[in-house]
Parts: structure tokens; sequence; C-alpha cells
């Protein structure tokens, strides 16, 4: 597999901590309303939300893609937003997994923030759609790589 380049340039190695999902089967446009959601809040508050909204108890503001959402009860400054719970599940998991690195590296667990986190476009996965006259339309699944930089705050 090739080195991943992050898009966050860093001083010191030794005061973070990162982790990367590669080619999530996620939407490209749901990671990129979560991830702008997420940045700059500590570990625990980013964690608690993303459960909040696999529970559907709490919904993610869409500020960039919202043509045609509807308005969600709870979201202060904004009215359209969705729960995409399969996106918060994956996130959650590159969270997580960065929080056991620095864990590793030796850092302040309770103490963590999102210095950095996007979303990126993969590389799509290709597949038909069988059409009438023997023909095929392509239907492809995207694909979406997520980095996540932790900094003790």
């Amino acid at each position: 597999m090739a080195k991943i380049k992050y898009a966050y340039k860093v001083e010191d190695e030794a005061k973070i901590a990162k982790a990367t999902g590669f080619r999530l089967q996620i939407s490209p446009k749901h990671a990129v309303e979560i991830c702008r959601e997420l940045k700059g809040m500590k570990l625990e508050e980013a964690k608690e939300y993303l459960k909040e909204v696999i529970q559907m108890k709490r919904p993610v503001p869409f500020k960039r893609y919202n043509r045609k959402v509807g308005h969600r009860r709870g979201l202060k400054g904004w009215d359209s937003g969705r729960y995409p719970v399969k996106a918060a599940k994956h996130i959650l998991k590159v969270l997580e997994n960065a929080e056991a690195n620095a864990e590793y590296k030796g850092l302040d667990a309770e103490n963590l923030k999102i210095i950095h986190i996007s979303s990126h476009r993969g590389q799509p996965i290709r597949g038909w759609i069988p059409r009438a006259f023997g023909r095929a339309t392509p239907f492809n699944r995207p694909t979406t790589h997520i980095q996540v930089v932790l900094g003790e705050a």
C-alpha cells in the first residue's frame, strides 16, 4: 500500500497522534459535513456527539450539501440537517483508532483535541446495472478517505 500523505503539516510528531480511514464505503458528502462539525472539538465531546448521531438524537447540520434537506429540531444557527448514521459509525471508529494511537504514544487521553479532520473522495467501486435490450449502465459506489490528527489541548 502506498504511503498516505496527510493534508496537515506538523512541527512536532511527538505531540500528536494520527489515524486514517482508507476507502471507507460511506458518502463523501456526509463525511464532509460531519468532519466540519467535529473540527476543533475535544475528543470525548466528539465521540459523544457521534454516538448521539448514531442513535438519531442529535442531527448534523448540512451547510453545503443541503438541497432538498428537511429541517431538524435542535440545530442552533442552522435549519437543515440529517442523521448520517453509517458515516458517523465509520468516523467514530477512526477517532477511536486515533485515540488508541495517542495512548500508545503516551499522550494524555483526557486533554486530546481534534486538530485536523478531513475527508476526501476515494476511488469509486465500479459496478453495473442491467438495462433493457442487453445493455448496461454504470452504477458506481463512492468511497471516502478520512484523516484525523489529535493533539493535546
